[in-house]
């Protein structure tokens, strides 16, 4: 028998700034993604170098700096072709938020549009993709004095209480979120408390597809066998360029990495490597099966966004080629800030 699962009604007499919690739909912008290794960072100089663009990095992980090899980050030659945007902007042992790379990108947007230039967004990050493209809660601040409360409650009747509580208040949510998933359950608990509504509720708002004269939006559709191709070459490229020595190196520089730093595909299998938990040969079939599956969750992912303008690429196509297209479609959605060159 499960004890109830106590939580503080909320203080009916304080008024919420909802304004203050959504960040809205990054528009006037073009956005570029696909799966890993299907060739977006080729595409996007191409696109940008005859487009007056700049181009804002849409992936978790080339945040990092010194995360180079593992991340296929453009080069340093890349960037002075073209100025790059949201790279080398933390050490691998420091965190950044989904809501806290939002926020920046429309800033960044913002001045890159004040000079006159566009902005050509992109990356893999499917998160990051989803919140530019149709904005984020952001939710109230914490209440740090109710999740003292409610992680006392988990001492006391456990955390399958903690779930049957969710089910009550945010059954959507509930259905969704793993029951040891206390963080993001305490969260859903927290909001619905200070707001009145689930935050299923709050969510459901960013559903709907972003407009394409808004948010002009391509996806690189590619065979998947192809792709996998080049994912086995891409594992083995990343060796011949130092790969290792440069995660040893991180690990020397920095010691333990961050969560969300060693999650990254390729490093955290290199990772159990230096430790000595895998051999080499062990260590590539698992970073490129996890790359292939990785690949998968993007394409799914990508299905689900209906504002996305599928680009087929294959075998024997050049960037260059593909830019044409590219241009073409984004040509017909100009931005308002400067012209697409001809």
């Amino acid at each position: 028998m499960i004890e109830p699962f106590l939580v503080p009604e909320r203080d009916t007499t304080e008024r919420p700034d909802f304004q203050g919690w959504v960040l809205p739909a990054l528009k006037n912008c073009w956005y570029l993604t696909g799966a890993t290794s299907s060739g977006k960072s080729p595409l996007a100089l191409a696109i940008a170098q005859r487009t007056n663009a700049e181009i804002i990095s849409m992936d978790s992980m080339a945040i990092y700096k010194g995360m180079n090899i593992g991340t296929a980050k453009p080069t340093l030659e890349d960037q002075r072709l073209v100025p790059h945007h949201q790279l080398d902007i933390l050490v691998p042992s420091q965190t950044y938020s989904l809501s806290e790379y939002v926020a920046s990108t429309h800033k960044i947007a913002a001045e890159i549009h004040s000079r006159g230039r566009n902005v050509l967004i992109c990356g893999g990050t499917p998160l990051y993709l989803k919140s530019l493209l149709r904005g984020l809660f952001l939710g109230p601040e914490a209440d740090w004095q109710f999740r003292k409360s409610v992680e006392q409650d988990i001492q006391q009747y456990g955390a399958q209480a903690l779930q049957e509580r969710l089910k009550q208040v945010d059954p959507i949510l509930a259905h969704k979120l793993h029951p040891n998933d206390h963080r993001r359950i305490i969260r859903a608990l927290e909001v619905a408390r200070i707001t009145g509504q689930p935050l299923s509720h709050w969510q459901e708002q960013f559903e709907t597809p972003a407009a394409v004269n808004d948010c002009p939006s391509i996806v690189l559709k590619i065979d998947r066998a192809w792709l996998h191709e080049l994912i086995n070459a891409r594992v083995l490229r990343m060796l011949d360029q130092g790969f290792e020595q440069e995660v040893a190196g991180l690990v020397h520089s920095y010691g333990q990495l961050s969560r969300t730093a060693q999650q990254a595909v390729g490093y955290r299998e290199m990772l159990d490597k230096l430790a000595g938990n895998t051999t080499t040969s062990e260590m590539i079939e698992l970073i490129r099966a996890h790359t292939r599956q990785f690949a998968r969750r993007q394409e799914i992912w990508f299905r689900g966004l209906s504002e996305l303008k599928p680009l087929s690429t294959q075998p024997g196509i050049h960037a260059q080629q593909l830019a044409e297209q590219a241009i073409q479609f984004f040509s017909q959605h100009p931005q308002p800030y400067s012209a697409v060159s001809p």
